[in-house]
């Protein structure tokens, strides 16, 4: 097994497959029904995330984003069945919206011991064709294992949540995690990811599983982000060039 990758036990079919030796600290999580697997989200690609996920199962894999960005897609050049909403098929098919050098830029920004074989001057943008294109309310049928497509943008306009109703877990992807939520690149809308995560709101969620850092968080994390863009609402303050506002275990960068 690749040693770059952390693999965590969620529950018997659930993995948490993490790169906490970079400091994007970037999760991926295999889920596995009784006819196929998902993969959500593939991270930064320095290092073959396939053949963890092949250690792990051998049913059918789809990899599936929760947004198109650099270190979210990287793996996806190791998969054939992708899947991606609808308003970011352009940014895996066409052309990702962040020059490569500065993609490369944020990769090498602090230091880090990449995985053996790994060359930054080689290092490319994932661009492909997707084979499935998702849309806000989607059901992906893992058998025995259903999981719901929630479209919730403002981090990206494709940004989406996945959701399992029977065992309420949320795959918050960049929308919730313990750490600074970006919300300031031109592609961002602090307006709508503040409304993004009132939606999910009205979701029974009993687990989190982040998109980055901190793999177990509480789950009223969800209520104390609501609060904290609405608190910068209310003060005339969510626009995009007011700079980082501090909240504890979280910060909002607008």
């Amino acid at each position: 097994m690749e040693d770059w990758f952390t693999v965590e036990v969620i529950d018997d079919n659930t993995f948490a497959i993490s790169e906490y030796k970079h400091w994007e600290e970037t999760h991926c999580y295999l889920m596995c029904g009784t006819e196929k697997a998902v993969l959500i989200d593939t991270g930064l690609g320095v290092s073959n995330i396939r053949s963890v996920v092949d250690s792990l199962t051998t049913l059918p894999i789809m990899a599936v984003t929760t947004h198109a960005h650099w270190d979210h897609i990287g793996g996806h050049k190791y998969f054939e069945d992708i899947a991606v909403h609808e308003a970011e098929k352009d940014w895996l098919s066409v052309r990702f919206p962040i020059p490569l050098q500065v993609v490369k830029r944020n990769l090498l920004s602090k230091p880090c011991d990449f995985p053996k074989g790994f060359m930054a001057e080689d290092y490319q943008i994932f661009k492909s064709m997707p084979q499935h294109v998702l849309h806000d309310g989607d059901c992906l049928d893992l058998g025995n294992r259903k999981l719901k497509v929630i479209h919730t943008p403002g981090h990206s306009p494709g940004h989406c949540c996945f959701y399992e109703p029977d065992k309420k877990y949320l795959f918050s992807g960049d929308l919730i995690y313990e750490g600074c939520l970006d919300a300031f690149y031109p592609s961002t809308d602090p307006q709508l990811f503040f409304q993004s995560v009132r939606k999910i709101q009205n979701l029974s969620i009993e687990r989190i599983l982040p998109g980055h850092h901190q793999l177990s968080i509480p789950v009223d994390l969800i209520d104390r982000i609501e609060n904290g863009f609405s608190k910068l609402s209310d003060e005339g303050k969510l626009k995009q060039g007011n700079g980082v506002f501090d909240f504890g275990d979280f910060q909002i960068h607008i």
